[in-house]
């Protein structure tokens, strides 16, 4: 197949990484503010059941990629189980739902930045785009490695919180806002003080921050040894859930309580800022900068993929399926920079908004993707028994699970419905499959 003129330089430490920089991006070190203001304590909740949720995606995700050789990307085994207007609206849904996640992530790279210097927040946004571009138009290896030590950043700060968060709670830790307690989990007005409406508005922010969960499958097609890389990182996913996210926020909501956290800023800053360790509070800060611009780098690296794919399968541009000669998507890297720089402009025309209204825009999309997944992964148990059978990668509990899952993926939706916050952005977003549908029609004709 075309796609196989990539190369295969992501070794398994590599795809390990990428995995976890996946599950770990904007929406756990700045998101996460605003979805404890929303649920509080309960929020640990709403990242399980998400978190579980997508773990059977990846799972189904898994099985299907490995079930014939050829599979590059989802695109592919949409097109042949649904139809070949799953595959052209789920690869340039996907491409889309990375554009605005990598908007949101540069967004909060400008974000960060004020935090030292007094400077506007599209500055630091659109340096930092350029940056990205140019490093990941050398070769896919130096993609991973950037997102090899990007995510190591991220494990090494998340560790640490713990850590200190463990023994401040062992020594009863006082900060200005009492004392650090398992306690503050409930005493400040319980574990859903804001009741079942606002654990349910909370969902938005959580489902964004799982967003890239999936990104292992786009890098199947450079990944050494596929057979063994991907199923070894989609495994460790759910004890990366546990530690990462669960891990983290219990810590953060035992060292002060929810309600004394800002909706507008990371935690993770103000925890160490609160426990009265400016220098740490600097240090984590420059971590959370780095998350984001690690996320933006897998935004720009998944787009020129799936650009790739659907130039190479005549759904998109044939220019967009062209390599240069160090194997990299060139065309596709710079068109999909170009698009995301307009994240750079929301930020000056909307800088309070623009963060909120690329997140669930992006939320929405990556819904649409991850039901493909499982609605291919359906159709193939279905019409192949004897792959799954066969497959040394069994997606578990099918197709219950499946459906499960598709209708807990519905029931966000409606809750999206429900929220001010996020209507008008839902409302919005079926214009993207309206014109995607009829564009497809105009290209059969």
């Amino acid at each position: 197949m075309a796609q196989q003129q990539l190369k295969r330089e992501l070794k398994n430490r590599h795809v390990q990484l990428i995995a976890i920089g996946g599950t770990i991006g904007t929406g756990l070190f700045l998101g996460s503010g605003k979805a404890i203001a929303l649920a509080g304590p309960s929020i640990i909740f709403a990242y399980l059941i998400v978190g579980i949720a997508l773990f059977f995606v990846m799972r189904a995700l898994g099985e299907l990629l490995l079930s014939k050789g050829g599979y590059q990307s989802f695109t592919e085994f949409a097109t042949e189980y649904i139809g070949d207007w799953a595959g052209y609206v789920t690869g340039w849904t996907y491409w889309f739902c990375w554009i605005m996640t990598a908007m949101a992530d540069i967004i909060a790279v400008g974000m960060y930045t004020q935090y030292w210097f007094d400077i506007p927040q599209w500055v630091p946004a659109v340096a930092c785009l350029v940056v990205l571009l140019g490093l990941n138009l050398l070769t896919v290896k130096l993609f991973g490695e950037l997102e090899f030590w990007f995510a190591l950043i991220k494990i090494i700060t998340i560790v640490a919180l713990i850590v200190i968060g463990v023994v401040l709670l062992i020594i009863g830790f006082e900060t200005n806002t009492g004392q650090v307690a398992v306690s503050n989990l409930w005493e400040h007005g319980g574990l859903f003080p804001n009741g079942a409406f606002g654990f349910l508005m909370a969902f938005q922010m959580v489902v964004f921050a799982f967003v890239g969960v999936e990104l292992v499958g786009v890098s199947a097609a450079e990944t050494a040894d596929p057979q063994k890389n991907i199923p070894s990182a989609i495994n460790k996913i759910p004890l990366r859930i546990l530690l990462f996210y669960v891990g983290a926020l219990f810590v953060i909501l035992t060292i002060n309580p929810w309600n004394t956290l800002s909706a507008e800023s990371s935690p993770f800053v103000q925890v160490f800022a609160l426990v009265g360790i400016p220098v740490a509070a600097g240090l984590i800060n420059f971590v959370v900068l780095t998350s984001a611009a690690s996320a933006g780098n897998s935004g720009l690296f998944s787009t020129s993929r799936m650009l790739f794919s659907l130039g190479s399968n005549n759904q998109a541009s044939k220019k967009f399926g062209t390599l240069n000669k160090r194997s990299v998507p060139q065309n596709g890297l710079i068109f999909s920079a170009v698009v995301v720089s307009i994240g750079a402009l929301l930020s000056y025309f909307m800088p309070e908004d623009a963060f909120g209204i690329v997140t669930t825009i992006s939320a929405i999309c990556f819904i649409w993707v991850w039901s493909i997944i499982l609605i291919s992964h359906i159709i193939y148990k279905k019409r192949h028994p004897e792959l799954h059978e066969s497959s040394t990668f069994k997606a578990p509990l099918t197709p219950f699970i499946n459906y499960l899952v598709l209708a807990f993926f519905a029931f966000l939706l409606v809750i999206m419905a429900i929220s001010e916050a996020t209507r008008t952005a839902l409302m919005l977003t079926p214009l993207w499959f309206i014109s995607l549908f009829v564009l497809y029609r105009m290209k059969r004709k």
